[in-house]
């Protein structure tokens, strides 16, 4: 099968890139901007492969999607590029709107544009499948779970600018006809994770013995789902799924975000010992504006319909985690020097 993966250089992307190239042997196209968050050091088991392609572009670029389109000829898209962390979203919330919503919009209309001029299976079998995040359902209490018919509520620039992609992606649907699948997934984490997320930022300020930043009370609660996991739960949805749907992908993993950084803080002293335990480097900071208190996901759909399952706890994913990064400076090293050394995002002006 022939791919075309958009924002193949980020986390998920990379994973996508990694699995389709080397365990399906599919054809990828790797369409990437390469922004600060983007790392091509993350594909480099794959970049001379022949069944690979790298193309440096702009999902908000018509003409350059028009050509990728005609001459790769694919035979699905699996869109995953997009602006993506909340903190940097409430202190610029303008490129989340031009990528994760004009973006999104841009590369609609040129797959539906090339979609239009198949013909027969060719144009049966093509699968657009749009990837976001539970993010867009907003804030959950303390029993409910979110399922595919929860209705939305995004609370942060971030999460409005997936929500507004998702509809369009299904409008695309319904109105033109384009044969689309959505899923919606709860928090990744795994290797090749950009330093600014809760996990790999935890991971690297504790083993340089540096404060561990918890928002809050820390008591704040995501569903933990390991990227590998993920990127195989993709497959299923792209290949299996039925059009019109969408799918969510969660790990049944709700932890605390103080007990993550907790677990972190005990699987490095067990690695690396310092002169004194890990968690007296917990610092408890202000909130982030608008703090969703829980998300937890219901798989329910997907697990029934594919017999999809996580492979990794949370247990065994975090300390896979962990171990890479304590065995990868080569790595992060360069982006904490260069990209970001791990300063608080996301604070308003007074």
């Amino acid at each position: 099968m022939r791919i075309i993966v958009t924002g193949g250089a980020g986390f998920i992307g990379s994973a996508v890139c990694r699995h389709l190239v080397l365990e399906q042997g599919w054809d990828v196209l790797n369409i990437d901007k390469l922004t600060y968050a983007a790392n091509l050091a993350s594909l480099t088991v794959v970049e001379n492969q022949p069944n690979y392609r790298f193309v440096r572009g702009d999902i908000c670029d018509r003409a350059a999607l028009d050509a990728i389109f005609e001459e790769f000829a694919p035979a699905a898209v699996m869109h995953l590029a997009a602006e993506s962390h909340v903190d940097r979203s409430i202190s610029g919330s303008a490129e989340f709107i031009n990528t994760n919503v004009n973006g999104t919009h841009c590369l609609l209309e040129a797959a539906r544009a090339y979609w239009s001029n198949l013909k027969g299976e060719l144009k049966q079998n093509f699968r657009f499948h749009h990837i976001s995040t539970d993010e867009v359902y907003g804030s959950l209490g303390d029993s409910q779970l979110f399922s595919e018919t929860t209705p939305y509520d995004p609370r942060s620039p971030y999460s409005a600018s997936k929500a507004a992609s998702d509809h369009l992606v299904n409008a695309w649907h319904h109105t033109y006809g384009l044969p689309v699948v959505i899923s919606n997934c709860s928090n990744n984490y795994g290797p090749f994770h950009f330093p600014e997320k809760l996990i790999p930022l935890i991971t690297l300020n504790a083993l340089e013995g540096r404060p561990l930043p918890v928002y809050g009370d820390g008591l704040n609660i995501r569903d933990w789902l390991y990227v590998d996991d993920h990127v195989r739960a993709l497959v299923l949805v792209l290949t299996k799924g039925r059009l019109g749907h969408k799918y969510n992908v969660g790990g049944r993993s709700e932890r605390t975000n103080l007990h993550v950084v907790e677990t972190i803080c005990d699987l490095l002293d067990e690695l690396r010992p310092l002169d004194r335990p890990r968690r007296d480097l917990i610092t408890f900071v202000s909130d982030r504006p608008g703090h969703d208190r829980r998300y937890a996901i219901d798989p329910t759909k997907i697990e029934t319909e594919f017999g999809w399952r996580p492979k990794e706890t949370f247990e065994t994913g975090i300390r896979k985690t962990v171990q890479w990064y304590f065995t990868h400076h080569e790595w992060w090293q360069p982006l904490r020097a260069k990209v970001y050394g791990g300063e608080r995002l996301g604070l308003i002006d007074a």
